[in-house]
């Protein structure tokens, strides 16, 4: 991922621009990881280090998205909804 392409998640998600704080910029962000190494991996079905990667990064998007569920479900709602996560 890129600066532009972070910079951008964190304006389209965030209060600020500077604000990758909020749980759905780290969403997003976490998103992008996730989609860009779903990519990698059909390319590399055996890079299995890389794979536990994505495995750690998918639980911590789940316990943000919990985060967010108890916090407040309409946020989380949509976010589910513009990422669209949940198939």
């Amino acid at each position: 991922m890129t600066k532009e392409e972070k910079l951008e998640i964190v304006k389209k998600y965030g209060a600020t621009e500077k604000d990758s704080g909020k749980a759905e910029v780290q969403i997003a962000l976490i998103t992008k990881r996730i989609n860009d190494l779903t990519a990698h991996f059909n390319m590399h079905k055996k890079d299995h280090h890389s794979r536990r990667g994505l495995m750690m990064l998918v639980g911590k998007r789940r316990r943000l998205l919990d985060y967010l569920i108890a916090k407040d479900i309409n946020r989380y709602r949509a976010i589910i909804k513009e990422l669209n996560i949940r198939k």
